[in-house]
């Protein structure tokens, strides 16, 4: 029965020959994922059922990322109930301050999600690590809770969507250039509960950040996970990270797809998303003059060195315009220190940026750069809700870290 690579791993972790779109099925976790947000919750059902041990501590991953540094004395609770839980349940591997970094990029950096896993987390993004050609899924406390006791997690074996872009990208034209256009092109819920599989010769010509942040938005077009397969970049950065095995699957020539897209990306340009939803995208040199209050760089996302690297060949020599906060937010504790390494740090200082400790901030509207009522920020993270930046019923627009190039169109207000 010809498979895709979704249904492979899907197969390979049930302990069966073959999966077909619509089963329900139960199958082993190579990896479980709690933050500060949602592990609690998971954590309280363990200990009020009496649970002593769980299926394996060294497949649990507990990362405090959201709320921390703890932005309150509630915030701080939630974190202490980790670190508990975490030293009486003798877990792994658990991140805090010095050690930890957002979740999605810290996990792919210290090699603990592999090609071919399957991975699941109690937070949304957890289908980035289908970039490493891995099954990784969100899911909620209680299914965390079910995982971190038995291994196990059912679900419905998602059907299948590809996207084939081909062609060679524009200068600054990346990854989340054309997960946005993609949105943009088939809506917020044109992949609900399906596998968005990601190919073509632009996609293998792809670094592994932006694959990484093509699949970290598959949720915002309501897919079940992102994924593309895995190949020599792949391997060259498992291979230097992978402490374990890891396998390569890769889909069928005769896999079905309820739908197959191509879409040539020599013609797409830098995409910019409007409020209030990640669909509603339009290329920047037709965004029109916009006025700002705030640049955020950073998230699971965009928070990686490459984008930091961007961000550093735009600001360098020159300063933000009067009246705008720049905030950038590396993802994790090494991409801080190359970047400080490399003087990515005093471009951005001089440019009159801040420079905040590896945190999910102001992405869900936590800390470190909430927007008050009315404000507008343009930020690389990867939702535009209403209030997700704070309580602003403007919310920012969501572009790449690659977005703010002073000769683009009418954002030249971003600069000085």
């Amino acid at each position: 029965m010809p498979m895709t690579i979704t249904e492979k791993i899907l197969a390979a972790h049930t302990g069966r020959d073959s999966v077909h779109p619509g089963e329900i099925i139960m199958a082993d976790v190579d990896l479980a994922l709690g933050n500060d947000i949602t592990a609690p919750i998971a954590i309280n059902i363990l200990r009020e059922n009496g649970i002593e041990k769980v299926f394996d501590r060294n497949k649990i991953v507990l990362v405090p990322d959201h709320f921390t540094p703890n932005k309150d004395i509630a915030s701080a609770e939630q974190c202490r109930q980790m670190r508990e839980f975490a030293h009486d349940y003798d877990i792994t591997h658990y991140f805090e301050l010095g050690e930890m970094g957002i979740e999605h990029a810290l996990l792919p950096e210290k090699g603990l999600v592999l090609p071919g896993d399957l991975v699941i987390g109690a937070d949304s993004h957890t289908c980035t690590y289908g970039a490493l050609g891995a099954f990784s899924m969100g899911v909620g406390s209680t299914d965390l809770a079910g995982a971190m006791i038995s291994g196990k997690v059912w679900f419905k074996v998602p059907t299948a969507m590809k996207f084939v872009f081909t062609g060679e990208l524009k200068p600054w034209v990346g990854g989340k250039d054309l997960i946005l256009f993609t949105i943009g092109k088939i809506g917020v819920d044109g992949a609900l509960y399906r596998s968005m599989e990601f190919t073509g010769d632009t996609i293998i010509n792809l670094g592994m950040a932006d694959r990484l942040a093509m699949c970290n938005m598959a949720i915002e077009a309501g897919a079940k996970n992102g994924i593309i397969t895995p190949d020599t970049i792949t391997e060259e950065y498992a291979r230097q990270r992978a402490s374990r095995e890891y396998r390569f699957y890769d889909s069928d020539p005769e896999a079905g797809y309820d739908e197959i897209h191509e879409f040539d990306a020599s013609a797409i340009e830098l995409q910019v998303a409007f409020p209030h939803l990640p669909e509603n995208t339009r290329p920047v040199g037709e965004s029109g003059n916009v006025p700002i209050d705030q640049v955020v760089i950073g998230s699971c996302t965009n928070g990686r060195l490459e984008d930091l690297q961007q961000a550093a060949e735009v600001l360098k020599g020159r300063k933000i315009s009067s009246g705008l906060r720049l905030i950038v937010i590396p993802a994790t504790p090494l991409i801080y220190r190359q970047a400080m390494d490399e003087g990515l740090f005093d471009i951005f200082l001089d440019a009159g940026a801040v420079i905040s400790t590896p945190t999910c901030g102001p992405c869900l509207g936590g800390h470190m750069g909430v927007l008050a009522d009315g404000e507008r920020a343009v930020a690389t993270t990867n939702r535009n809700f209403v209030g997700a930046h704070g309580p602003s019923r403007e919310r920012g627009l969501s572009v790449g870290p690659r977005r703010g190039r002073s000769e683009r169109g009418d954002w030249s207000h971003f600069l000085a």
